[in-house]
C-alpha cells in the first residue's frame, strides 16, 4: 500500500508543534501500526533526518504505552486493541493517515507523539493500594471468601492498563473511566474495605488537582477503551465517593 501519513511534530514540551506529511510506500497490509512507524523511521534515518518519537513497550496490547491519537480516534479504527495491535489492513492503499499524540492538558507533550501520562501514577499513589499486616498476625488473602460476581468485576476493573484512551476519547479530558477502574478494582474485595474511604476521596482529590475534567456522560472513553472499561465503575465510583464523603 501507499500511504500519506500526517504526524505531529514537535521538539519538547515548550516548542510549538506542527503536521508533516511523509509519503510511505510497500506497507504490508499485515504490518502492525507501530512495524509501519518503524519502516518510516528506518527511512528517515537512512535520509539523514531524525525520526519520529514513539512510545512502546511490550507490543503485545498489554502495557499501554503505544497510545496514539489516529485519524481523531484513540488506537486508531478497530476496537478492544491497542495501538501496537493495529493492522495496516484496517486502511486502505492511497489513504491519508492522521497521527497525533494524545491531547489533555494533563498529558503535555514531551516529544512528537509521547506524552507525559504521570498523573496517571500520582492518582494511583494517592489511594490505589491496600495496606499488607506484617505483623506475624497475616491472613492469607485466598482464605477470605468473596462472590464471584465480585471478584469477576474486580478482576475486569483491574485489567485496565492506563493507557489514557478514555482521556483522548472524552471532550472533557475526563479520567473518570481510569479512576473508577482502580477504585473498583479494590472496594469489591474484602481486603480492599479497610482503606475504602481515604482511597477514593484521594484518588478523586488527585484526579481533580492533576486538571482532568468532569464526566462528559457520552460513554466515549468505554468505547474507545482497548480493554473495555464499563461505565459501571464510574456509577460505583460515585456511590463510593458519596458514601465516603457522608463519613467524613
Amino acid at each position: 500500500m501507499n500511504l500519506t501519513l500526517k504526524i505531529w511534530r514537535q521538539k519538547d514540551a515548550n516548542s510549538k508543534g506542527k503536521t508533516v506529511e511523509y509519503p510511505i510506500s510497500g506497507v504490508d497490509p499485515d504490518m502492525s501500526f507501530l512495524e509501519m512507524l518503524d519502516v518510516l523511521n528506518e527511512d528517515l534515518i537512512t535520509k539523514g533526518e531524525e525520526p519520529v518519537e514513539f512510545d512502546h513497550d511490550c507490543r503485545e496490547g498489554i502495557c499501554g504505552t503505544c497510545s496514539l491519537q489516529i485519524n481523531g480516534e484513540p488506537h486508531g479504527p478497530d476496537r478492544g486493541v491497542t495501538t501496537c495491535q493495529l493492522h495496516m489492513r484496517k486502511f486502505k492503499d492511497g489513504d491519508t493517515i492522521h497521527i497525533e499524540p494524545f491531547r489533555a492538558t494533563a498529558f503535555p507533550v514531551i516529544k512528537d507523539l509521547i506524552v507525559d501520562r504521570s498523573s496517571f501514577e500520582r492518582i494511583q499513589q494517592a489511594g490505589g493500594f491496600i495496606s499488607v499486616n506484617t505483623s506475624g498476625n497475616t491472613i492469607d488473602a485466598n482464605s477470605i471468601p468473596v462472590e464471584k460476581e465480585k471478584a469477576d468485576a474486580s478482576f475486569n476493573a483491574a485489567t485496565c492498563i492506563g493507557c489514557g484512551a478514555c482521556v483522548a476519547a472524552c471532550k472533557n479530558a475526563s479520567a473518570m473511566l481510569f479512576t473508577s477502574a482502580k477504585v473498583s478494582q479494590f472496594a469489591l474485595l474484602p481486603q480492599g474495605k479497610v482503606e475504602a474511604t481515604d482511597r477514593v476521596l484521594n484518588m478523586v482529590k488527585q484526579m481533580d488537582e492533576e486538571g482532568f475534567g468532569n464526566c462528559s456522560n457520552t460513554g466515549a472513553c468505554e468505547i474507545e477503551c482497548p480493554k473495555g472499561i464499563s461505565l459501571e465503575n464510574i456509577a460505583r465510583m460515585n456511590r463510593e465517593y458519596l458514601s465516603a464523603s457522608l463519613k467524613k
